[in-house]
């Protein structure tokens, strides 16, 4: 038997290229609008700011989860990320790439090969980046949160 999941949102148009979107079970609406290279309004979330975010934030969640589950213990995770959009002949534009930079801050120093394969298998699980046609690149950087003397 599957198992399926609904997600709902609803946006509205506020003008120009502008608006907001709420999501079902969520308090606040976000405001967005086109980015300012598509005469988009500046400082607001755009579709593409979106999409990348749902990638980095799907990442993040992923990796914590089976972090958890791994039992690895666990300083700081920060994320950050870009994407590039392109216009493909035949295509128009699309996202080519997004590449994440994790930098995961370890309790424990000795735990940076288990943390490399943990960060491997969200790769692979990220729901957001297994639904993408975009290539998603991983580089992360493990850090231990007390330095090593000597090292």
């Amino acid at each position: 038997m599957s198992e399926v999941h609904t997600y709902r949102t609803a946006a509205r148009w506020a003008g120009r290229r502008s608006g907001e979107v709420e999501a079902e079970g969520v308090a606040e609406p976000l405001r967005f609008s086109a980015p300012p290279e598509f005469q988009g309004e500046a400082g607001l979330w755009s579709p593409e700011t979106l999409l990348l975010a749902a990638a980095n934030t799907c990442f993040l969640t992923t990796f914590v989860a089976i972090a958890e589950f791994s039992k690895l213990e666990l300083a700081g995770v920060e994320i950050t990320a870009e994407a590039h959009l392109e216009r493909v002949p035949g295509q128009g534009y699309r996202f080519t790439e997004m590449v994440l930079r994790p930098v995961v801050t370890l309790a424990h120093d000795t735990d940076r090969e288990k943390a490399a394969r943990l960060l491997e298998k969200a790769e692979k699980s990220c729901i957001v980046a297994r639904s993408l046609q975009t290539p998603l690149r991983v580089e992360a950087t493990l850090r231990a949160e007390v330095p090593v003397p000597g090292a």
